[in-house]
């Protein structure tokens, strides 16, 4: 009874599905026009800033650097302290809101054009192309088994991949140590365990996922991709195919009219999914994998050049035009709406509240600590003395000597240092007392304010208040 239950069995076919479709290696061909060009402009100026922005000088140092060491970010002539990482809170809510607006308006706009792993992507691809040759050279590559030819194309690719992935991590790291001295300590062999753990893990991070992962990272690591449709509205700008002018689609002899064979514009040639770098077919409507980065326009636009229909079949629109014939007026019209206006109005807000703090920011910093070991005593002349340490910092380009007075109290004074130089970002913890006579102010905690002036610019002074303990 077993045997016969157990031979049946095996006569069943047992259908089995992968919960995960197979990756398919997306071989995207390359495309000339007008967004493609925009894209290279892109990568060009993002790269450009990007790797030679770190070694622009400022006043004698590197104008932009992140010295976590020393604790202190330079950009250009300002120089930022822990104390002002309100200015990293506000960086962070700009660039949201710049990409909450971005997004309304175009789309993934930042995704196909300034997205870093599209930028890197791109880099790579260009390379790849340059070495293995077009799309159908690469597929017929990968193909064939390994020989000394495939072994040497592969090869000299890896390699370039590599040193643009190790660039990159150098230059990353640079912002953080000083790009001169840091080549210096890898020439010598005399890196840091941080720097090197840095360098290596961007370059190997880089490699991975421009070099292979590439569309899989838009299509399956990428949140944004995820939660873009809550910052699209119908009338948002897409890149969408225009089913009304293309369907039904088909090939025909060159020269035929489209109409005389009762066929849309489209030839269905599949250009534009063989040059879309995430390998999908727009035709089937928006779907979270683009990326907007119009190479399907580029693609289709030369096509219909050559088949004598007219451009944009494939375009930016956005639902409501497809549906409605908006003229491109209207289109642009239909831009500025109420979700449009309140980022736009949120964003000029809060850039212009930054642009006002950072002009009217004082270059100077006090902090005031007590010493708490003992809350006051009594002085040599009679005097009440409470001890405190001044952490003074100077966050400005120039040398500056200060003054310090103190005042609160009827005959408060400073015993100790009351003058201090210090260089430009640079500081010092002052040590010093103030003293009262006996009776003055009341019992307990008495509100005093230290003030540290600048002798050359007497507009650069802070006042900081403490508290003065009289037993």
């Amino acid at each position: 009874m077993d045997q016969a239950a157990s031979r049946k069995a095996k006569e069943i076919p047992i259908n089995v599905e992968s919960l995960y479709e197979k990756h398919k290696t997306v071989y995207a061909r390359s495309v000339d026009g007008t967004f493609n060009n925009w894209r290279w402009v892109m990568v060009i100026l993002t790269q450009a800033l990007f790797y030679g922005l770190c070694w622009l000088d400022w006043g004698g140092r590197q104008a932009v650097l992140f010295h976590i060491v020393e604790r202190k970010f330079y950009i250009f002539g300002l120089v930022f302290w822990p104390q002002d990482v309100i200015y990293l809170a506000v960086l962070l809510v700009v660039s949201a809101y710049a990409l909450f607006l971005v997004t309304a308006i175009g789309g993934r706009l930042f995704c196909g054009y300034a997205c870093p792993q599209t930028v890197y992507t791109e880099l790579l691809m260009w390379i790849e192309r340059k070495i293995e040759g077009e799309r159908p050279a690469r597929i017929k590559l990968d193909a064939q088994p390994m020989s000394a030819r495939k072994l040497r194309l592969k090869a000299t690719k890896h390699f370039l991949w590599l040193l643009v992935a190790l660039w990159t991590g150098i230059t990353f790291v640079g912002y953080f140590t000083p790009i001169k001295e840091l080549l210096g300590a890898i020439v010598i062999f005399d890196l840091g365990p941080w720097e090197t753990f840095w360098i290596f893990f961007y370059a190997a991070f880089l490699y991975m996922m421009a070099g292979f992962l590439r569309e899989q990272v838009c299509k399956y690591m990428c949140p944004y991709a995820r939660f873009q449709g809550v910052m699209f509205d119908p009338d948002t700008l897409i890149i969408s195919y225009d089913p009304e002018r293309g369907e039904p689609r088909g090939a025909r002899r060159k020269g035929a009219a489209a109409r005389q064979q009762a066929l849309g514009d489209c030839v269905d040639c599949s250009i534009c999914v063989q040059v879309c770098p995430t390998g999908i077919d727009i035709r089937n409507g928006l779907q979270l994998e683009c990326i907007a980065c119009a190479a399907c326009i580029d693609a289709c636009d030369q096509v219909m050049d050559k088949v004598g229909s007219p451009r944009g079949l494939i375009r930016y629109s956005t639902e409501n035009a497809l549906a409605k014939h908006y003229t491109p007026r209207e289109i642009a019209a239909h831009l500025l709406r109420p979700r449009t206006l309140l980022y736009s109005s949120v964003l000029l807000l809060i850039i212009l509240a930054t642009a006002w703090s950072l002009a009217q920011r004082v270059p100077l910093k006090l902090d005031i600590l007590r010493d708490r070991s003992a809350l006051s005593r009594e002085a040599d002349d009679g005097r009440i003395e409470n001890v405190y340490r001044l952490h003074i910092s100077n966050t400005d380009e120039a040398t500056h000597r200060y003054t310090l007075t103190v005042d609160g109290l009827d005959g408060i004074e400073i015993v100790g240092e009351r003058s201090v130089e210090l260089a430009p970002a640079s500081s010092k913890i002052v040590a010093l007392a103030a003293r009262v006579d006996p009776g003055i102010g009341k019992k307990g905690s008495n509100q005093i304010f230290f003030v540290v002036s600048a002798d050359q610019a007497p507009a650069v002074a802070v006042r900081e208040k403490t508290s003065f303990f009289m037993p």
